[in-house]
């Protein structure tokens, strides 16, 4: 998977999965502050309705696609404000690398495809080297590595044994 922003005049475009493939959305983040703000402790079906109200007024979003498009807004929503989500689309592993491109962040990503085609592992893999997007993370130190939500490694490169073992655990959970 992946996700960055590119700009794009005065609007941020946020790459995140919709339907199980990239997809770029215009103003993402503005609108989750905003939504988080008003609509807290509301129901996921109106946190999703305002959601994809919002975001329609910028990204073409046909009728057709509406509750896939819904489903992924709640989601980036959820993580946005810690809540814990499922992400129904996810088949596989989604796994992340924190960090601004030092070489040990690229390292970590390079060993973790590496690993990946060894055990030929379906995975999406972000590596996510905006320091704002770092920082949502709570973690303190790069590289860092996240795999399904769960923080498995900061400030270092784990050994390869330790990754394949790590991968090896998530692929089993995620098929149960």
């Amino acid at each position: 998977m992946i996700k960055g922003e590119i700009i794009m005049s005065d609007n941020k475009v946020t790459r995140t999965i919709v339907g199980g493939h990239p997809t770029g959305i215009i103003g993402l983040q503005p609108i989750l502050e905003e939504v988080a703000k008003e609509l807290t402790g509301r129901t996921d079906d109106e946190i999703k309705a305002k959601l994809l109200k919002r975001l329609s007024e910028k990204n073409y979003i046909s009728s057709k696609t509406k509750d896939v498009y819904g489903q992924a807004f709640l989601g980036e929503y959820k993580k946005f404000v810690g809540e814990p989500f499922e992400d129904t689309e996810a088949g596989g592993l989604e796994i992340k690398v924190l960090g601004m491109g030092c070489p040990r962040c690229e390292k970590l990503e390079q060993d973790l495809m590496s690993m990946m085609a060894e055990l030929n592992i379906a995975a999406g893999l972000e590596h996510v080297r905006d320091p704002i997007e770092i920082a949502n993370y709570g973690v303190i130190g790069s590289p860092a590595l996240i795999i399904n939500g769960s923080v498995k490694a900061v400030g270092s490169v784990p050994p390869k044994n330790k990754l394949k073992e790590w991968l090896l655990e998530a692929t089993k959970t995620a098929t149960e």
